[in-house]
């Protein structure tokens, strides 16, 4: 099954974090890296995997390739 997700990007922070907001149903998420050349992207896809316990290859940016608000999908979320 898969799910679709929002996300807040917070890049440039002092350490990498993802907080889940069950008041908003967003996901905060703090990475150290630039958003320049798809790193800040990237490394919001290895912070989900890691934090959902999913493969990188399932997760997908929907929407708001180049902002900080951003849609994903996760494809064979359980």
């Amino acid at each position: 099954m898969d799910k679709i997700i929002e996300i807040k990007v917070l890049p440039k922070s002092s350490k990498n974090s993802v907080v889940f907001d069950a008041e908003k149903n967003i996901y905060n998420i703090k990475i150290t890296e630039v958003p320049e050349k798809g790193k800040a992207n990237k490394k919001v896809i290895e912070l989900l995997s890691k934090y959902l316990h999913t493969p990188k290859t399932s997760i997908t940016i929907i929407r708001g390739k180049t902002s900080k608000n951003k849609v994903v999908k996760i494809t064979s979320f359980t």
